[in-house]
């Protein structure tokens, strides 16, 4: 508690950096539609630009926990901003190119800028999750402090999708160029962070030198290492429960896009919910005990949405984000269930990652890149349902969930038990 009154800046600074994350993450799913506008590109392609976002966790994962041990938490902070400015500025580069005559060129501009923002957000996660675990002390107050970065983090995510809305009256027949301003304004975030950062006293713990040896000696903690395996397949449960109800809505169901967009929007309003709660406790409950309870309430509330008749509906909000009003649909009482998983889904993230490097010591910068290289688990978790959905349906396919649920009730009874530290 006395390190918290020491770095109260640096706790802001950490949180602030938490809601950062998630603005610039979240600009690629509107963005997606608007790319789609370009020209003749299909919805896969459109949409690559979120995989390439997760492929870059994949590739700077490791390596930013070795910046970290390096230079420390505050000037691989620092690098991580520089390198999403320029990820930034090549998105809004590609608006200027003329996408009539030669859309292959934007398209790959355009990737080349959400590939590169994609390390910044890798390289902050590497900074800000293990910094405010270490702030706290770790323990119950690592996991609030975690907690509460999570509720701003949660609360950018949905003023990003107000502010697109927003700024873009007509996503349908929006190109790049038109989303100038909300890049402008990601951009202005970038450079106040970093002024505010490079000014900003950060107490960092000594940090030992890191070599790709102590990767294979992070492993060695089986805690951390089923750990790393629960958060790779808990992006399959945060991702993958809201794109796949979406698909169900609009094939199956035949609700307007536009429409589905707005209910699906309400699972990440729940994630705030939740993840507010989850703040308000986290220094009184175990990450254990919540991880238990959160797990057990997802495979009870998926199981039930695939087994609920699909002939019974509910009243459910939606938002317009370019009017901020709310809408209310019919949809089935097991879509409604599926949606309560945000709920669930708030809280695993900080609890999880909390668990995992207990006792890590010298190990929890390399631990921390490792950790953040699991997020690649959300493309490969959404394309293994994927997989299931076209060989069965889309309600079959959370199985998967189900799975990945079962499998975070495991580490939290039995693999989050350190057995040295």
């Amino acid at each position: 508690m006395s390190n918290q009154k020491k770095q109260w800046g640096a706790i802001i600074v950490m949180i602030a950096l938490f809601a950062m994350i998630a603005f610039v993450t979240n600009l690629c799913n509107p963005m997606a539609k608007i790319i789609k506008n370009q020209g003749e590109i299909s919805t896969l392609l459109a949409n690559i630009g979120n995989y390439g976002n997760f492929i870059a966790y994949l590739v700077m994962g490791i390596p930013a926990g070795m910046l970290i041990a390096k230079f420390g938490y505050k000037k691989t902070a620092l690098i991580g901003l520089a390198v999403g400015a320029i990820g930034i500025g090549i998105q809004w580069f590609s608006g200027q190119l003329n996408a009539q005559e030669n859309l292959s060129l934007v398209f790959a501009v355009y990737l080349a800028g959400a590939f590169i923002a994609g390390l910044c957000m890798c390289i902050l996660n590497c900074v800000v999750n293990p910094m405010l675990n270490l702030l706290g002390g770790g323990g119950n107050t690592g996991n609030q402090l975690i907690q509460i970065g999570g509720v701003f983090n949660s609360g950018a995510a949905v003023a990003c999708y107000i502010l697109m809305g927003a700024l873009i009256a007509d996503m349908s027949t929006a190109k790049i160029a038109d989303a100038t301003p909300a890049l402008m304004i990601a951009l202005g975030i970038f450079v106040v962070a970093f002024v505010v950062i490079l000014f900003t006293k950060i107490e960092e713990p000594e940090q030992d030198k890191v070599d790709l040896g102590m990767v294979k000696k992070a492993l060695g903690y089986r805690h951390f290492a089923l750990g790393a395996l629960a958060i790779f397949l808990y992006m399959g449960i945060e991702v993958g429960v809201p794109n796949y109800v979406g698909f169900y809505l609009t094939e199956e169901f035949k609700l307007a896009e536009n429409v589905v967009g707005m209910i699906v929007a309400v699972y990440w309003f729940m994630m705030l919910i939740g993840r507010f709660v989850g703040a308000s406790i986290g220094n009184k409950v175990s990450s254990r005990a919540m991880i238990t309870t959160v797990s057990i309430a997802t495979i009870v509330l998926v199981v039930f949405g695939m087994f609920a008749p699909t002939d019974v509906l509910v009243s459910f909000p939606g938002v317009d984000w370019g009017s901020l009003t709310l809408i209310w649909e019919d949809i089935p009482v097991g879509i409604f269930s599926f949606l309560l998983v945000g709920l669930c889904t708030s809280v695993m993230w900080g609890a999880i990652f909390n668990m995992a490097v207990e006792g890590l010591g010298k190990y929890t910068a390399i631990a921390s890149g490792i950790f953040m290289t699991m997020v690649f688990g959300c493309a490969v978790m959404m394309a293994i349902q994927a997989a299931v959905a076209d060989a069965t349906n889309y309600i079959t396919s959370f199985w998967v969930v189900v799975f990945c649920a079962a499998y975070l009730l495991f580490y939290a009874l039995v693999g989050s038990k350190p057995v040295k530290k």
